[in-house]
């Protein structure tokens, strides 16, 4: 019996330290941008609270600036658990739904506030349940920003851009809304911009302020014209695999820390947005164009069929809940 019992103790010791001893759940946090931009931040962010709650059951690792996979690669990666999390611009989703689409039609927001007001209703909500059937879910919005057009020649009117090239990302109502300027858009990666810009193998480009001002884009791009004229914003999304066969309780926690890191990221945003584009004014390296009310509408009207194109893809119930944000 004392044998036995020894032994029952000693399995349970050996079956104790296993469990002490047992490596943490690995998530791998992949993203393009730099660490100052409010993705960067909202990234740290998560990665800390996540030590902080769940200490040695969870250890997230943020690899930034495309060091693990640019945003066209990610989510191939993701659905084989090479990466677990990112945060890939909206556009990039189109071979996995249509319906997100509806953030990239030109001058739907007027302004983040819209934007918000339409990813937190119910239709923007359950946007976020769109990708589950592709074995991806969808965890949260992440704002960037409103995007302006940098460019080599000053851009005034949409007449201004005819035969530019401009870098889009992977997205068909990007390509549609250069084309509508008689432009010619180019689907290349985030991390290439630079280059592309440096060398003028492309003549301009679409992006946030953030984006603009972290990647050193004003430094090579010597005219920028203020147009809001769309949204470049981010989901954070996992795959079903992985968020499905976590333990509740830390399911759980990593939303909440989530949801923190992202209203985190988004004030930064919002705040950051304005304090890039005087910083970049500041540099004296790039001119800040400001369009009048009668030349804006030049380009909402040139843009603006768009919308009828990708109709039947997006739904028009949908297109009327974003634009309604506005009110």
């Amino acid at each position: 019996m004392r044998l036995l019992t020894a032994a029952v103790t000693s399995i349970a010791l050996a079956l104790g330290a296993q469990m002490a001893s047992a490596a943490p759940i690995e998530l791998k946090f992949s993203h393009v941008v730099a660490e100052n931009t409010p993705k960067g931040q909202m990234a740290l962010k998560f990665r800390d609270l996540v030590a902080e709650r769940l200490g040695d059951r969870v250890e997230v690792k943020v690899f930034p600036n495309s060091q693990l996979f640019g945003d066209n690669k990610v989510l191939e990666a993701m659905l084989l658990g090479d990466v677990q999390m990112a945060a890939p611009s909206l556009s990039k989703f189109q071979k996995y739904t249509k319906s997100l689409q509806v953030f990239d039609l030109p001058f739907l927001f007027e302004d983040m506030t819209a934007v918000d007001r339409f990813q937190q209703s119910a239709q923007g909500q359950e946007l976020l349940n769109s990708l589950r059937k592709r074995g991806l879910v969808g965890l949260g919005y992440l704002h960037n920003g409103m995007k302006q057009l940098s460019a080599n020649d000053p851009l005034r009117v949409p007449a201004d851009a005819s035969g530019k090239k401009f870098r889009i990302m992977t997205s068909d109502v990007l390509q549609a809304q250069f084309e509508a300027l008689d432009a010619v858009p180019l689907k290349k990666p985030f991390s290439e911009v630079f280059t592309l810009l440096q060398t003028k193998a492309i003549d301009g480009a679409e992006n946030p302020w953030s984006n603009i001002y972290s990647k050193k884009f004003h430094e090579v791009q010597p005219y920028i014209t203020e147009t809001n004229h769309g949204v470049l914003d981010y989901l954070v999304v996992t795959s079903a695999e992985f968020w499905n066969g976590l333990d509740d309780d830390v399911r759980a926690e990593l939303k909440k820390a989530l949801d923190e890191a992202i209203a985190y990221g988004n004030e930064i945003s919002d705040k950051q947005a304005a304090a890039d584009r005087q910083a970049i004014i500041d540099s004296g390296r790039s001119e800040v164009i400001e369009i009048s009310a009668e030349e804006r509408q030049q380009w909402v009207d040139a843009m603006k069929p768009v919308w009828k194109q990708f109709e039947d893809e997006i739904g028009a119930e949908l297109i009327e809940a974003a634009l309604q944000a506005n009110n």
